[in-house]
């Protein structure tokens, strides 16, 4: 189940801790902004190591203290809708970049206009991926990217060597080969770990082999296309992983994070997992070494199937946003100017394995390793912006949702087939558009 933790520890010096009560807050004292920070790291408590230094050292620049709650992703978007909702919340949040358009269209934000990017060193100092996931085609952006992500395959070097595989897999029928051949299931071992009760991850792997079947999940006209043959067939591929091909465990269905999955892997209960570069901390703090592992793209199909693209990834990622309600504006902008500034993007995004979102801060080393060079070729080169419309977060959580209870289903021994795939993702478009999607 789910794994990262909702916690808020207390920083030393002028960091001061986040309420643990769940309840929105804010700061009493003017010289004193309240940040939500995403779970980026394995745990709220390793995310609040990260952060500690850099809060201090801003808070000794500008005198202005940062109350400081890191929120589970599992909690964090209805958080974030409560406090727009109430008026009640943060200064500065972080958010889902896949969210961006849905919290732009509460209103809730400050607008990123060009006068205002001006202060950021304007808008082409960013990715221009990144940038592409911060709020409605055509609108002005409402959030700024802080964390840049994109999906790799990672795998376990000691079970392939144990294998006998020499090299990873490059397309989509090597890859469900050597899955085979890593699994074990008397041995507990595995091909794949996945985190299968987690719909944000679901519905991102829904869009991508969607994607690579040729079709979008939501047409021109902002209208939910769940039920198409096309995407029934790319979800049912990856069902199938634990349904037919039998090489993901039946406990991943109750798996409500990637860092979850991962223990597997670094446990060598696992020998691949399909991840963003965030999870690299979470290795490491397992125990895994730079050696242990390897990462390469997500293999795609070959050929691909009619019409079908090369997407091996979302364009994924953390944004910044400020709530314009804040009576700290001023404030929390300072803030997030110092987040996305070159030194402090090479600093966190390091110790997150992240990728910076701003060109000056790639020039680091650290960022040009071959590891990161794939994270960063597949967010260039093979990774489409998920739809940048008001009701995304709806479209996440119903087909998400639908392929979560289709995989407890396989759990239980039960077959699912192409036309229960079917009929979920249909019910689960009919609930989009109930939503007014």
């Amino acid at each position: 189940m789910f794994k990262r933790s909702l916690a808020a520890l207390s920083l030393t010096a002028a960091v001061i801790a986040g309420a643990l009560t769940g309840c929105a807050t804010t700061a009493e004292d003017d010289n004193t902004i309240t940040y939500w920070a995403s779970n980026q790291g394995k745990n709220a408590e390793q995310d609040m190591e990260f952060l500690s230094a850099e809060l201090a050292q801003f808070t000794a620049t500008t005198g202005i203290k940062v109350n400081v709650e890191v929120v589970s992703w599992s909690d964090l978007l209805n958080r974030i809708l409560g406090a727009a909702t109430s008026g009640v919340g943060p200064d500065v949040v972080n958010l889902g970049n896949t969210w961006a358009a849905s919290l732009q269209a509460t209103g809730a934000f400050v607008p990123f206009d060009d006068a205002l990017m001006d202060r950021f060193g304007g808008r082409e100092r960013f990715l221009d991926s990144s940038m592409s996931s911060t709020g409605m085609a055509g609108q002005v952006p409402t959030s700024l990217p802080l964390y840049g992500l994109s999906y790799g395959l990672f795998y376990n070097k000691k079970l392939f060597a144990e294998a006998g595989i020499t090299e990873p897999p490059e397309t989509w029928q090597e890859f469900l080969d050597t899955a085979e051949r890593l699994t074990d299931p008397a041995r507990d071992r595995w091909g794949l770990t996945t985190a299968g009760a987690s719909y944000t991850e679901n519905a991102h792997f829904a869009f991508m082999f969607s994607r690579q079947h040729g079709t979008h999940l939501i047409d021109e006209q902002g209208e939910p296309n769940f039920a198409s043959p096309e995407a029934v067939a790319g979800v049912q591929r990856y069902l199938d992983l634990m349904g037919t091909q039998r090489v993901v465990s039946p406990d991943d269905a109750e798996e409500g994070t990637s860092n979850g999955a991962a223990e597997d892997f670094t446990d060598n209960q696992a020998g691949m997992l399909i991840a963003q570069n965030s999870v690299i901390a979470t290795l490491h703090d397992n125990g895994m070494t730079e050696d242990d592992y390897g990462i390469v793209r997500l293999p795609v199909p070959d050929p691909l199937p009619s019409g079908g693209r090369e997407v091996r990834s979302f364009v994924a990622g953390s944004n910044i946003a400020v709530f314009a309600n804040s009576p700290r504006r001023e404030k929390a902008l300072e803030l997030v100017e110092f987040l996305t500034s070159k030194d402090v993007q090479a600093s966190l995004n390091k110790k997150y394995g992240t990728l910076p979102v701003v060109k000056d801060a790639h020039d680091d080393p650290a960022f040009l390793t071959p590891k990161n060079q794939v994270f960063r070729d597949v967010l260039a080169n093979s990774a489409e912006t998920v739809p940048m419309i008001p009701n995304e977060a709806q479209f996440e959580t119903t087909i998400g949702s639908a392929m979560r209870d289709l995989f407890a289903t396989i759990a239980t021994g039960q077959q699912v087939s192409t036309e229960d795939v079917r009929a979920a993702l249909a019910e689960a478009e009919q609930k989009m558009r109930g939503t007014g999607g």
